[in-house]
């Protein structure tokens, strides 16, 4: 898991704007899947070894609808979501 300190600390580094942060994944299961969602610029950043990998051009670019259905289920998770 990041601590609250990094994850205060960390924006997108294309948006500039504040992440959200999945630490058991989309399913919320498991560790191993977590991942940092940047709504502005579209991007899942992947967390590996315990560290993110903030590098835009390593992200994954999702679609308007997938960032979408995210915000949505890091709400139903009652994940810290930007406004």
């Amino acid at each position: 898991m990041l601590s609250k300190a990094l994850l205060d600390a960390l924006v997108c580094p294309k948006s500039k704007e504040p992440l959200i942060y999945f630490p058991r994944g989309e399913a919320d299961r498991d560790e191993s899947e977590g991942f940092l969602l940047s709504p502005g610029s579209r991007l899942r950043y992947r967390i590996v070894a315990g560290f993110p990998d903030m590098l835009p051009e390593e992200a994954e670019e999702l679609t308007e609808a997938q960032v979408s259905a995210l915000v949505a289920r890091a709400r139903e998770l009652g994940l810290s979501v930007p406004a």
